[in-house]
């Protein structure tokens, strides 16, 4: 099915091998360390190391960006359930310091490193969902322009050496 857009009284379709994605299952597999496309194959080759491409359907995965989205969303929801929690337990208990940091600082490390990879791989998923950073066939307007004179410049560097 062709996706078509309206903006300002002119629709527009392109390629009909465009089909919409669906953006809650990608966010699904992708948040289970899945391939957001196929739900198969695996996202991770490591703790976070994204695979190139998908052993199962072949997606592409290298032009992910991510980046540091990842780590600062992890901190927001992690600082939340900490923050309000050890504050919950000092206004009902108001237990001493020590007891306080054995229960918060090992739960912030546990809840850190346990959502880290599913909320990359749900980012990943929209971008994947969105057609973001290459996921689609239009070129990406994110990516860095190669400036042709530092190019040539480059070139004969390397032809005079």
């Amino acid at each position: 099915m062709p996706i078509t857009t309206e903006l300002a009284g002119n629709r527009t379709t392109t390629d009909p091998a465009e089909d919409e994605r669906a953006l809650k299952p990608a966010l699904r597999r992708g948040a289970a360390g899945c391939c957001p496309a196929c739900g198969e194959g695996k996202l991770y080759a490591s703790y976070l190391k994204v695979v190139d491409t998908c052993a199962n359907c072949g997606e592409a995965l290298h032009h992910q960006r991510a980046d540091d989205a990842p780590a600062y969303f992890t901190m927001a929801i992690v600082g939340h359930i900490v923050v309000g929690g050890l504050l919950a337990v000092e206004r009902a208990y108001a237990p001493p310091t020590w007891v306080q940091l054995s229960i918060w600082l090992p739960l912030t490390l546990v809840l850190s490193l346990a959502l880290l990879p599913a909320i990359k791989g749900s980012l990943i998923a929209v971008q994947w969902a969105y057609r973001m950073h290459g996921f689609g066939s239009a070129a990406d307007p994110a990516a860095p322009m190669i400036d042709p004179a530092q190019a040539a410049l480059k070139g004969d560097e390397r032809r005079h050496s």
